[in-house]
């Protein structure tokens, strides 16, 4: 079924604690204000970013994602060709650990790709199907991914790009064996395969009013007659900065207009290298064009961009001399862009001599994340971040907690853990002893319980009490 535009719908997960942190700007007062999520959640819209779960190791990475984003999209762990490279052989690693992450940290998750021509293993991409055949593979593998995430993936792009940028359906597998109607049979089958999610067709080069998307708008028409479940497109917003299309909030509401959801799926707005601050004031009135055509239109529900940092963008891999095409920079550091976004989406958009950058801690003196970075039956994986909000360094810490009902430590790393009775002191090791001034210090450990895993109830860095994040 299609989900109400702009509703939010994530599960907020028992066991999260390092959501909602403090990313963005001071007042005039120096009062931080919130992060991008926040603001989202304010205006119901979805505000996303593609993840790598391969990424999530990186402590940096992993917590500007959790912080500044209320939804995530698998950037490849959902693909043909990672989750299924040989015939009925089914790889999931990558995909549950985002959708664990994702539990983790309140958020949706928008379920990237199903069916699509690109990084489809070579039994698909080759195979000399006949029609029964091919549609059966599709079945199948439409049916296993989405029924594994059923309840958990609330929007999926069914059908990625089947239409070129002549306007003409691609020579793909999919279309020479099955023709035009591999859309709408993916599309009954993604429906059969969960009854409740929201199935959407997602190209790039469709954000404005142009003839590829006249060609979609016709198919959008032509499935909703035939009675096909499309419930939503995708515009991928891969776009270049200062040369945006200017009629993007007509096209959103044309698509809105036919009664589907409309999503800003990938966006990202590159320049040409090397980076000055005119190309990034224009990129940021570039940002600020998308997210208000978005915001005009009832029926857009939310707006995601293609990657957490510039250090880990697709772009410059795929577009010589051109790159820092996201908000938050190589080094984590807010771009002019992101405070267009945090502006748009209601923020003071402002940033003060006092503010953190995007998903770091704010100016106390302790703050502790708490992330389970995997979990099995009555067993746990924990990663502890102590931060040090302080103006002073602090030597030879030691971190106390009192150990959640019917959970066991069994073992650790980067620290050295005492456990008496309920209560839990860890202590750094030899390489670790200090935590510099603005700084954090890493530990992790495993755990058994009973029951699921939980969050302590608060944290003592010392004699200081912590804020758990």
């Amino acid at each position: 079924m299609p989900t109400t535009p702009r509703s939010v719908k994530a599960v907020l997960a028992s066991v999260t604690a390092a959501v909602l942190l403090a990313a963005a700007a001071a007042t005039p007062a120096h009062a931080q204000s919130p992060p991008l999520r926040d603001l989202a959640d304010q205006q119901n819209l979805r505000m996303g970013a593609a993840v790598a779960s391969h990424l999530l190791d990186d402590a940096d990475y992993r917590r500007t994602a959790a912080a500044e984003f209320n939804s995530v999209t698998h950037e490849n762990d959902l693909k043909w060709e990672s989750v299924q490279p040989q015939p009925g052989q089914y790889s999931w690693s990558g995909a549950d650990r985002l959708v664990e992450f994702a539990e983790q940290n309140g958020q949706q998750i928008h379920g990237h790709t199903l069916v699509w021509h690109s990084q489809l293993p070579s039994w698909v991409e080759n195979g000399s199907f006949t029609p029964a055949e091919l549609t059966q593979v599709m079945e199948d593998h439409i049916d296993t991914t989405m029924g594994r995430y059923r309840g958990q993936i609330q929007t999926w792009d069914v059908v990625n790009e089947p239409i070129g940028d002549d306007a003409q359906f691609r020579n793909s597998v999919f279309h020479r064996v099955l023709g035009e109607d591999f859309i709408a049979q993916s599309l009954h089958m993604a429906r059969a395969a969960d009854p409740e999610a929201t199935l959407f067709i997602n190209d790039y080069n469709i954000d404005g009013i142009n003839a590829k998307s006249d060609a979609y708008y016709e198919l959008a028409q032509d499935l909703l007659a035939q009675g096909a479940p499309l419930d939503g497109i995708g515009l991928q917003g891969h776009l270049i900065s200062g040369q945006l299309p200017q009629d993007i909030q007509q096209n959103i509401q044309r698509f809105a207009d036919l009664g589907l959801e409309v999503m800003i799926t990938e966006l990202d707005i590159r320049m040409t290298m090397p980076v000055t601050q005119h190309k990034l004031e224009q990129q940021a009135r570039d940002y600020t064009q998308v997210m208000d055509a978005c915001l005009a239109v009832s029926g857009c529900s939310g707006v995601t961009v293609w990657g957490v940092t510039d250090a880990h963008s697709w772009v410059p891999d795929h577009f010589t001399g051109e790159g820092a095409a996201l908000p938050i920079d190589d080094n984590y550091e807010a771009k002019p862009a992101y405070w267009s976004i945090h502006e748009a989406l209601g923020g003071d958009g402002q940033n003060g001599p006092d503010d953190p950058g995007p998903g770091e801690p704010g100016t106390g003196t302790c703050e502790v994340a708490y992330d389970f970075t995997s979990q099995w039956g009555q067993g746990a994986v924990v990663e502890v971040t102590v931060h040090n909000g302080s103006g002073s360094a602090i030597q030879d810490w030691s971190l106390t907690w009192e150990r959640p009902s019917g959970e066991q430590i069994t073992s650790s790393w980067n620290t050295s853990i005492e456990q008496s009775g309920a209560t839990v002191t860890a202590v750094p090791v030899e390489w670790n002893r200090t935590i510099s001034a603005g700084g954090q210090v890493s530990f992790g450990f495993q755990t058994t319980h009973t029951g699921a895993p939980s969050v302590p109830g608060g944290f003592s860095l010392g004699s200081e009490s912590c804020t758990v994040r």
